[in-house]
């Protein structure tokens, strides 16, 4: 077999893991990737707040609940060696209304089919003996649910790109591609060169690059901002761990609810709301392409006309801090009036088919040589690891793919 060369579009956590993967696949392969920002993890991998998911609400056998569970495993080893910091300071799924208790059940059942370790169902004493400030009718424990600096993985995996052959472009839009039987052009400021495949990992402009490659209009990405607070230095002990409420089946987003980062600071968030431009995450800088992109959208539309209510509330806590809070304050009411600051925004790239539903698992779409990532929302940073390991795994059965010698 001779030598393939392999470009990956996106030096975020996944497009950064797939790279390395494809090195330890092939190695001495032509691996490079282009990244239109200045710097790694510029995008979705640098604006969460650092949750290592355990796998707890996804549809068991789905390729979430596998890659989130494989994927827990590989970043743990990977944190540990090479030094980044990764806590498993636990997490409680809280329910404070009756209402509540039979959709957390639920959640218990999918958690333990998924293979989750450690989980149980708690009472208030429970509740209480984890999170002493927290309070609730019932609660699902997750012990191992961990926080990372997703960041910081993104550029430990690109050292080892570049110290394995692999080339990191920044500053490098991919303007256009070139998909055919034989290649794949990728065009760039720079020109244009060919690779043997190409393995788009481009987030928030996933469908563009698909698109670009050959790939069908639907899905299109929506851009969903979340907005988190930084609680006062002197809320950052109140917790242990992470406090969560039971996600509302008739809502497509899980609610605000408390996440201790590894720096040691307190958040609150996110709420959800239609983001008014893909990367506006200081909220003052309105995309009016992606803007115009949505309100053309029918998908986008059908949507919202069934998401009004939601919308509504959102949009209160988006315009009062005060409302945004004081839903944090109903699990833990000493945040009763708590001083908080709103810190840089989330984005979330998420998908939405032909008739406006949300896509809720992992989409990776082959067209021609193209590999296409076009939906990786929570828990995509958790599973990077094994959503590289999955889509290099494709590529290297594929003998359609890699050339022979």
């Amino acid at each position: 077999m001779s030598t393939p060369s392999f470009a990956v579009i996106g030096a975020g956590i996944i497009g950064a893991a797939v790279a390395r993967e494809l090195l330890n696949r092939y190695p001495g392969a032509e691996v490079t990737v282009f990244e239109k920002a200045s710097e790694p993890a510029a995008h979705q991998t640098g604006h969460n707040s650092g949750v290592v998911h355990a796998g707890l609400y996804y549809q068991p056998g789905s390729l979430k609940a596998r890659m989130c569970r494989r994927g827990v495993d590989l970043l743990r080893e990977f944190a540990l060696e090479k030094g980044v910091p990764y806590e498993e300071c636990g997490k409680l799924v809280v329910a404070l209304e009756q209402s509540e208790e039979a959709r957390l059940r639920a959640i218990h059942e999918k958690a333990v089919a998924n293979g989750v370790p450690g989980v149980e169902l708690l009472g208030p004493e429970g509740i209480a003996a984890i999170e002493p400030n927290a309070r609730g009718r019932l609660a699902l424990h997750s012990p191992h649910t961990a926080i990372i600096d997703y960041a910081a993985v993104a550029r430990a995996l690109l050292a080892e790109v570049r110290a394995a052959g692999g080339t990191v472009r920044f500053d490098t839009e991919v303007e256009d591609i070139s998909n055919d039987a034989g290649r794949c052009g990728i065009r760039t400021w720079a020109g244009e060169e060919e690779f043997d495949i190409v393995v788009a990992c481009a987030g928030l402009q996933s469908d563009r690059i698909a698109r670009m490659a050959g790939g069908d209009r639907y899905p299109v990405i929506v851009p969903f901002f979340g907005q988190y607070s930084q609680l006062a230095p002197q809320h950052r002990d109140i917790l242990n761990g992470l406090v969560y409420p039971v996600p509302d089946p008739a809502y497509p987003f899980l609610g605000v609810h408390l996440t201790k980062r590894v720096d040691g600071e307190m958040l609150v968030g996110p709420n959800a709301f239609l983001s008014f431009g893909r990367e506006n995450y200081e909220g003052s800088r309105i995309g009016v392409r992606d803007s115009l992109a949505v309100s053309a959208s029918p998908a986008f539309w059908r949507f919202a006309g069934r998401n009004m209510k939601a919308a509504g509330r959102e949009a209160a806590s988006v315009l009062s801090r005060r409302k945004f809070l004081a839903g944090a304050a109903a699990y833990v009411p000493s945040l009763e009036g708590a001083e908080s600051r709103p810190i840089t925004r989330g984005i979330r790239a998420q998908a939405m088919d032909a008739r406006g539903e949300l896509l809720d698992d992992f989409v990776i779409e082959r067209v021609g040589r193209a590999v296409l990532l076009r939906n990786a929302p929570s828990p995509g940073a958790t599973s990077s690891l094994a959503i590289a390991e999955h889509i290099v795994a494709q590529i290297a059965d594929d003998r359609d793919l890699i050339p022979a010698s």
